[in-house]
């Protein structure tokens, strides 16, 4: 079972200049890179960009349905690479309200499960295609409060990868602890990113850019 390496691209102007980070992180089979080049669509000029990279291009072997075990070491390692970035972020003095989180797919379920398990006001979290890990929900693994964070999730009626009621679990626990959640299900979408999709996100991120 592989572990990750450290390994974080970053893109923009430095964090000093901007005080706003957007994490990225790519689906299973993708990279780094991949997910970076979402941010062409988005209106992040203003935001200091870091995509972690997954070892062998998948954060964790199995479907994020399987038994939490059967994921491991990779999926804890994975979660370290997350919040050794968010750490990193929030150790030059930007706050927790200033960092966004983003994923795709295998990307959105680490995602979902990272920010549930370190429930903090976040700027906003973008969840596409994507909901939390595990056979069943480890639910004291949840901990923190999202204090009104906004989140966006979305996935397909039906998704190959990420079943509906998987995502309305996913958002009852966040409604739980605090977040303002917007629920997207498409019927018939494929296994990808809608223009509307990126347009809710883009309206969060707004947000924080007429703040600053």
């Amino acid at each position: 079972m592989y572990t990750h390496e450290k390994k974080v691209i970053t893109r923009g102007k430095p964090l000093s200049e901007t005080g706003k980070a957007l994490i990225m992180i790519h689906g299973r089979g993708a990279t780094a890179g991949s997910i970076l080049s979402l941010a062409e669509y988005l209106p992040v000029e203003d935001f200091t960009l870091y995509a972690p990279q997954a070892t062998n291009q998948s954060w964790y072997p199995y479907s994020f349905m399987a038994p939490a075990s059967q994921n491991q070491p990779a999926l804890d390692s994975a979660l370290e690479l997350i919040d050794s970035t968010v750490q990193s972020i929030l150790e030059q003095g930007i706050s927790s309200q200033n960092i966004y989180l983003l994923g795709f797919s295998q990307g959105a379920c680490l995602t979902s499960e990272y920010a549930t398990r370190h429930a903090r006001h976040y700027g906003g979290l973008f969840l596409f295609t994507g909901g939390l890990v595990g056979q069943q929900l480890e639910t004291a693994n949840y901990q923190g409060d999202f204090a009104g964070t906004p989140v966006l999730i979305t996935t397909g009626d039906p998704d190959p990868h990420v079943p509906v009621s998987r995502v309305e679990e996913t958002v009852a626990f966040m409604e739980e602890q605090g977040a303002v959640v917007t629920k997207k299900i498409y019927k018939g979408r494929p296994h990808t990113i809608l223009q509307e999709e990126i347009d809710l996100a883009a309206q969060i991120l707004s947000k924080a850019s007429a703040n600053s």
